[in-house]
């Protein structure tokens, strides 16, 4: 038996055990508190944000019946040890990026992103409208969690680079910061690619530990403060055209709570995604204003490249197919990303072109 289909199985009548165990939730009265773990450094621009605004709503529309404490990366465990701390019961929840847990399981990727995937609209509309919620219940109930979409940033820049990108060529040895399968396709085109949390990327850039980083976009890019380090900066990226950000509660955790406050938690991340998509698009266009005032020089990828990223992201998607759950979830995705593609063209998309041509 491998490693997946083990955990499938061993995951599965956990969770059936725990849900026949917590029948009667144990927590029905009284006050309690949540840890809420995050793969966000304190502070973080609309990452942390959207953790905090998870915390905050849970606890005010419980009346303070649940109180949800929030912890940094770092604070209790690091960014990339939250899902293993909430699996183990060491932490209740975690807010993070669940593309840094496809070790665990590769389809983790498209609740965040994967590349030549959905733009943040078309993952809502999997999510709420065609299955993908219900898919992500699935995938995280394997490793006893509960997950909900809890955050957006939108579409993500092509990041930051030493020098010019004229061609896939120039990702040979390029040392660069991608999680997820954006970063399993980068290293297809030659470049070295590192997984590493938000709160070092900033001294991995200054340090040349890293020759180029993504982040997020403009706004939070800037509050990171890369402009300080280097001026090539793509404004469009293959990689992460909606990033979605998740809350995944211990499944024995959430199975204690009463109906209404597992309600209240999957409404407190419906309403973070949508908040924290406007907060990232409504800061962005400014702070991008203010980095090309710095000397920002903002740079398109050629066509060239966007061929070589295609291909590459092709390659991975498909290289993961595993004839179960990943499949499901991808044909799924993808499916739904199609339908969605093709009205929002067609009226939003002819739309905005004329707009943009009549006003000028």
């Amino acid at each position: 038996m491998d490693r997946r289909s083990f955990l499938k199985t061993s995951a599965l009548g956990g969770s059936a055990a725990a849900a026949t165990a917590l029948a009667a939730p144990a927590y029905a009265q009284g006050k309690r508190t949540l840890t809420m773990v995050t793969t966000w450094g304190r502070g973080l621009a609309g990452v942390f944000d959207a953790a905090q605004r998870v915390a905050d709503s849970v606890t005010a529309m419980t009346d303070g019946q649940l109180t949800v404490e929030v912890k940094a990366a770092g604070e209790l465990v690091g960014a990339f040890e939250v899902f293993d701390a909430v699996t183990a019961g060491q932490a209740d929840m975690y807010h993070g990026a669940d593309y840094y847990f496809v070790g665990q399981h590769p389809a983790f990727a498209f609740f965040t992103a994967v590349p030549f995937g959905m733009t943040a609209q078309e993952l809502a509309n999997w999510y709420y409208m065609d299955g993908g919620m219900e898919l992500h219940h699935e995938l995280g109930e394997l490793f006893g969690i509960k997950s909900f979409l809890a955050g957006n940033t939108g579409a993500q820049a092509g990041g930051w680079y030493r020098k010019e990108i004229n061609g896939p060529e120039d990702f040979n040895g390029l040392k660069f910061r991608m999680p997820g399968l954006g970063g399993e396709a980068l290293g297809k085109l030659g470049a070295s690619v590192q997984n590493l949390p938000g709160s070092e990327v900033y001294q991995a850039l200054a340090s040349g530990a890293i020759d180029g980083t993504e982040w997020i976009g403009p706004w939070a890019d800037e509050k990171a403060g890369f402009q300080e380090i280097t001026k090539f900066y793509y404004t469009a990226g293959f990689h992460e055209p909606g990033a979605g950000l998740s809350v995944a509660t211990n499944l024995e955790v959430f199975n204690s709570l009463t109906p209404a406050q597992q309600k209240i938690i999957e409404i407190a991340c419906a309403e973070t995604h949508q908040w924290n998509l406007a907060q990232f698009l409504a800061n962005n266009g400014a702070a991008l204003q203010r980095l090309q005032s710095a000397g920002v020089k903002v740079l398109s990828f050629p066509d060239s490249v966007w061929d070589a990223m295609g291909n590459a992201a092709k390659e991975t998607l498909e290289g993961n197919r595993d004839g179960d759950l990943y499949d499901k979830i991808y044909d799924s995705a993808f499916a739904s990303m199609r339908s969605s593609s093709g009205w929002i063209e067609a009226s939003e998309g002819t739309y905005r072109a004329q707009r943009d041509r009549v006003l000028g």
